[in-house]
């Protein structure tokens, strides 16, 4: 199918291939018919991407400071290579579009294949999209009509917001889409509507969409001599621009006590002389209305009772589609240009160029696109071994990207074969530069395809197990990126599967990416401690960073939470240097009444070991970015090791003291790589023992419970 992309390292606007995705759980398979550009908002997305990186940074201060941040942590050339593999990610452009449901994912019952929906799916032949961000078209209504429910969405919580009711006075300040639709609404609510733009045309069709008077330039005094005096009762503002100009006008035009709202991005520097001595609200509103940007509503699907939450973004998309459809909102006007989806380039070229007008642009789409599940991808040249291995990739995030895949490409034992993402296009974008053959969204396609015989599963945490069971009951190798379970339950079933396959007479490889024994900071302090046979004491420190508590990680049914997430990393760590797995956990996390939501987090665990050593892991979030994430301290046999943020490993004994920089931070990702490569080719022992993937895997899972019930536990007990 084809999709719109924008890279925003270079600025190029493309009309790809990609292969379609698939109907995922919570979330419905449209086939697009129409789709409409939002041009206010894609060319500040184009501008961006077409400003030079200082440009970019002038833009968005809030990334120069993470940016800086690792810096301090990981070194320049880390960082470099991380930036550019970020900016030259594409970027699905579009949010408004319109179909016919082609399938349903598990858990949804409101929509039927055939149905026509309007969503806010991107600029694509087909979408897959959650269920509360998806309305029914009724009869009667176009797709082009449709594809204008999302910004109609927009404008209508603008409206909303203003709180206006019959025959209260409304300025809408800016006329592009979503301002010509707000003077629509508002004329709809029985509302005297004014409005102002600096284009004399814009004026001209917001007067037959109700406004009286619309004109450019419409100023404060105006509006009061218009009201008799009194000024708008509310003031929506819908224009784009960096300019204060818009608020100080809002200001100085509402009535006292009045309200402004803010819907388009404006500069927010509030006059406080108008807003003050009129007491005026001053409300920016939220795009399409309440569960907008809530994980819980948008990707849970889990919606607000309409007894608590009259009006989510979802029943605010259908009241437009139902004001379309009563004939109370036309926005047949509103369309200026018509464009077929592979001609998209000169659509955008037009917006750009801004040398003739133009409002809503229509993307239109085949009536039947074809399926592409499978991508092929253009042939990359390189040297590999005649007997190299096969790898297919599940998932193509931010860390298969910047981490493994290159591991991968770099080692010539291995091939890579197909890619696979959810939505297809990373996995078409990160295929081709790593030299995939094929690309898809369809996870069979990789483990049904003959040429793979290793697959790496580097997909969201609670895909893992059944991924991982899947590759071994296909008789592949399996890679899977932490965790490898969420529960003790998704354990058995892969130890199970593992059984099974022995049983079967196959014998896959299971590696699980626990990367920090692999490091040469690990692998040093090893060494040193080669000749100690007494139980060692292991403490393991992680800065971990706050996240915010809706990140799809903190979500213990998705991610599994940081302790099963990211702090077994530290666990493992600790069995590698005790030399022995964990057999008891206990955890206690921070408490009380000034606590954050989440407190895991902020947790010690303490672990003993099966010969006797004793360690403990300190996984904090509390603190502050800039300072080393990772310190690690071995003691035991009269010897002491420690290591600084895999960078710098020192060790004393017999009095001596010495320091070893290690150079760049290097914590074993490319050395794993290589372990599992060898072992896959050469048949030789797996890099870690099953029972040590057991040991910590169990160990992560019951220190979470440990937490939660404030008791310890045995592992041999737990399963």
């Amino acid at each position: 199918m084809l999709q719109i992309t924008q890279n925003i390292r270079d600025g190029r606007l493309s009309v790809v291939t990609v292969p379609e995705p698939l109907a995922r759980p919570g979330h419905v398979l449209i086939a697009n018919a129409c789709s409409l550009i939002s041009a206010g908002t894609e060319k500040m997305v184009m501008d961006l991407a077409g400003k030079s990186l200082l440009g970019k940074a002038r833009e968005r201060p809030d990334h120069v400071r993470r940016v800086l941040q690792k810096l301090r942590g990981e070194g320049i050339l880390q960082t470099l290579a991380q930036v550019r593999e970020k900016l030259d990610e594409p970027m699905a452009m579009g949010y408004c579009s319109s179909g016919i449901v082609l399938a349903c994912g598990s858990g949804v019952q409101e929509f039927k294949p055939g149905d026509r929906v309007a969503s806010n799916g991107p600029h694509a032949g087909v979408v897959c999209v959650p269920k509360n961000l998806c309305a029914t078209v009724p009869d009667g209504v176009s797709f082009e009509q449709a594809a204008f429910t999302v910004l109609g969405a927009i404008a209508l919580q603008g409206v909303r917001l203003a709180r206006l009711s019959l025959g209260d006075t409304a300025f809408v300040i800016g006329l592009g889409l979503v301002g010509q639709l707000a003077v629509a609404l508002l004329k709809a609510q029985g509302c005297r509507v004014l409005a102002t733009d600096p284009d004399s045309a814009k004026c001209v069709l917001a007067a037959t969409l109700g406004a009286d008077p619309a004109a450019p330039h419409l100023d404060a005094g105006r509006v009061l001599r218009l009201t008799r005096g009194l000024g708008a009762d509310a003031v929506l503002i819908a224009a784009s621009t960096k300019s204060d100009g818009p608020v100080e006008l809002a200001g100085e035009a509402v009535r006292q006590k009045g309200r402004v709202v803010a819907v388009g991005a404006v500069g927010l520097n509030l006059p406080r002389r108008p807003y003050y001595f009129k007491e005026a609200e001053f409300v920016v509103s939220c795009s399409y209305g309440p569960g907008r940007y809530d994980p819980e509503y948008e990707e849970r699907g889990r919606d607000y009772p309409a007894a608590h939450v009259r009006w989510t973004e979802q029943r605010n998309m259908q009241a437009v589609l139902d004001l379309m459809a009563s004939g109370r909102l036309d926005v047949r006007p509103l369309i200026s240009h018509r464009f077929r989806i592979e001609n998209a380039e000169a659509a955008y070229a037009l917006i750009e160029a801004g040398m003739q007008p133009y409002l809503g642009i229509i993307l239109e789409y085949p009536d039947k696109p074809a399926p592409l599940k499978r991508l092929t991808l253009p042939a990359v040249s390189g040297v590999r071994q005649q007997d190299s291995i096969g790898v297919g990739c599940l998932g193509a995030g931010n860390f298969a990207r910047m981490v493994l895949l290159p591991a991968i490409a770099k080692d010539k034992r291995l091939q890579p074969r197909i890619i696979c993402s959810a939505g297809g296009l990373s996995a078409a974008h990160s295929g081709l530069k790593s030299g995939f053959e094929a690309a898809t969204a369809d996870e069979d396609e990789v483990f049904k395809n003959d040429r793979v015989s290793a697959v790496f599963v580097v997909t969201r945490h609670d895909r893992h197990a059944s991924q991982v069971i899947e590759g071994i009951r296909s008789g592949r190798h399996v890679f899977v990126e932490k965790p490898l379970a969420l529960t003790v339950e998704e354990l058995i079933a892969v130890e199970a599967a593992l059984g099974e396959a022995v049983s079967a007479g196959s014998a896959p490889l299971l590696m699980v990416g626990f990367n920090r024994r692999f490091s040469p900071a690990a692998r040093r302090v090893k060494e040193f401690f080669s000749a100690v046979h007494e139980p060692l004491t292991v403490m393991i420190r992680f800065n971990a960073g706050e996240i915010p508590a809706e990140h799809w990680t903190q979500d213990e049914s998705t991610g599994g939470g940081r302790i099963i997430g990211e702090a077994c990393h530290a666990i493992d760590l600790a069995a590698c240097l005790a030399g022995a797995p964990p057999v008891r956990v206990f955890a206690e996390s921070i408490g009380g009444l000034s606590s954050p939501r989440i407190t895991d987090d902020q947790c010690f665990i303490t672990l003993r070991h099966a010969n006797g050593a004793i360690s403990t892991v300190a996984y904090l979030s509390g603190g502050d970015k800039a300072f080393p994430k990772e310190r690690v301290e071995v003691i035991g046999g009269g010897r002491i090791a420690v290591i600084e943020d895999f960078r710098e490993v020192i060790t004393c004994a017999g009095g001596k003291i010495a320091k070893t920089r290690l150079g760049r931070q290097d914590k074993g990702h490319r050395a794993e790589i290589e372990a599992f490569a060898s072992a896959v080719a050469d048949g030789g022992p797996w890099p870690i023992p099953w029972e040590e993937l057991r040991a910590v895997s169990l160990a992560a899972i019951l220190a979470v419970r440990s937490i939660r019930e404030g008791v310890p536990f045995e592992l041999d007990s737990a399963l």
